[in-house]
């Protein structure tokens, strides 16, 4: 089963778009400073999104923390996760996808696409899995 725990470091940003659909996603900040889903397994996460705003709405975001997220595949405790291609975890191998960065480890394990689980989350400072 998810849960979630205390969350030590919260943004909060404006939305970029609708994002009422994207609880749980991996996030990045625009070019403008917004928060949007990340689109690619290369872009860099600023964090978990926690709400659903629509486009100019105020995003919360667990940048440091436990949070839930919503898997791409199915995910097992201990995987090092980032975005996939839509934002959603997404296992990273070290050595292997080198040019994906990493914010975060699986504390629980997901069935598969588009299951919830609990990642323990840093994207204070989001490194490659090299």
């Amino acid at each position: 089963m998810a849960y979630e725990a205390s969350q030590p470091l919260k943004i909060s940003l404006e939305a970029a778009a609708d994002l009422s659909a994207k609880q749980y996603y991996f996030v990045k900040t625009d070019a403008n400073g917004k928060a949007a889903v990340c689109a690619a397994a290369t872009d860099i996460p600023c964090g978990i999104l926690q709400n659903t705003p629509t486009s100019g709405q105020v995003a919360e975001i667990v940048v440091v923390g436990v949070s839930k997220v919503n898997s791409d595949a199915a995910l097992n405790e201990a995987d090092l996760i980032g975005p996939a291609g839509d934002g959603q975890a997404d296992a990273k191998v070290a050595g292997t996808d080198t040019t994906n960065y990493v914010g975060g480890q699986m504390l629980t394990a997901t069935g598969g696409a588009g299951v919830i689980g609990t990642a323990l989350i840093n994207c204070a400072a989001p490194v490659r899995a090299a």
